[in-house]
């Protein structure tokens, strides 16, 4: 399990790319613990140069997340992704990536 550190200010956006295995059943979830308030995750799309440059059947497919400081800052959140198998609730996560983020205040104090 990876675990990174990054510090944002409010509306400030990190991009985040995580390797999928959708095509065995993996789909990657996330938890956001501490001052959770303090930070947004979507997907976002994962763009690719043309239609024919598609995966082959059975590929790890790229993830895009993004990580997003909300206004007016000030916290600490930890964001826990785990990559699992939704059939199968009690099965440990296949892969964890761990990432700490300090969202600093307009005033640049946290």
């Amino acid at each position: 399990m990876e675990v990174r550190s990054i510090v944002l200010g409010p509306d400030e956006p990190y991009e985040l790319r995580l390797t999928g295995r959708g095509a065995r059943g993996y789909v990657w979830t996330w938890q956001v613990t501490g001052d959770a308030d303090v930070v947004t995750v979507d997907e976002a799309p994962v763009g690719r140069a043309a239609p024919e440059a598609a995966p082959p059947p059975g590929a790890a497919v790229e993830r895009a997340y993004v990580v997003r400081g909300r206004a007016p800052g000030g916290g600490r959140a930890r964001i826990r992704f785990a990559q699992v198998r939704p059939p199968y609730p009690d099965e440990a996560p296949y892969d964890e990536f761990v990432l700490d983020v300090e969202v600093v205040s307009v005033t640049g104090a946290a």
